[in-house]
């Protein structure tokens, strides 16, 4: 675990605050799917994240759902900081893309670890500009790229963050993650799958040339 952590995280902390962590922290494993964070739900802690990513996404009032941005190995996520040090009801739902590895930081430690090391502030203030960029990424796409853009960008960014050329998603989850209609998607990707940029099966996707 050690040697994970300073894989993760030892070109940004320092060693003292690399052993803070592991003697306050709580490591979790957690499978693909598994939902860590409610839209709702109190947030006792922060994840540092060692291996593997999630996703994270709102929520409309019908209860669709947007992607905003993925966080992958050396991330945290902003919004979770914001609901700890606030005390307030997460607004986001976070889910492992495929087997994660994380460390959970207690509240408590962040304001201490904020004045006591220079190197999480500067992580802190990082993480936030780098979630802050994606949401506008995000933003810019759904005001102003089409939705065969928008799929393509989303099934490219999903290979890579799953590290496979297989998109393991039926047409309604990818439909709910781009805040759009499985009939539209479906008619998409058979577009896709006719020019050979994907193969359509069953169960899955092959991206071919995307």
């Amino acid at each position: 675990m050690i040697q994970e952590l300073k894989n993760s995280y030892g070109r940004q902390f320092e060693n003292s605050l690399i052993n803070d962590i592991l003697q306050v922290g709580t490591f979790r494993e957690v499978p693909a799917g598994y939902k860590l964070i409610e839209i709702g739900d109190y947030i006792k802690g922060m994840p540092l994240l060692v291996s593997g990513a999630i996703k994270v996404l709102r929520e409309d009032k019908e209860g669709d759902e947007l992607l905003l941005y993925y966080l992958e190995q050396g991330d945290t996520c902003s919004m979770t900081m914001t609901c700890c040090i606030g005390q307030t009801q997460s607004e986001i739902r976070a889910i492992a893309e495929v087997d994660t590895k994380l460390i959970m930081i207690p509240i408590r430690k962040m304001e201490e670890w904020t004045a006591k090391y220079k190197s999480w502030r500067n992580f802190v203030f990082e993480s936030y500009h780098n979630r802050l960029n994606e949401l506008l990424i995000t933003l810019d796409s759904i005001a102003f790229d089409r939705m065969d853009e928008r799929l393509v960008n989303y099934l490219k960014e999903k290979a890579r963050v799953n590290n496979e050329q297989i998109i393991r998603n039926t047409h309604q989850e990818i439909a709910q993650e781009l805040h759009s209609s499985r009939v539209v998607i479906s008619r998409l990707l058979k577009k896709l799958e006719q020019i050979d940029k994907i193969e359509l099966h069953r169960n899955y996707i092959k991206i071919l040339d995307l």
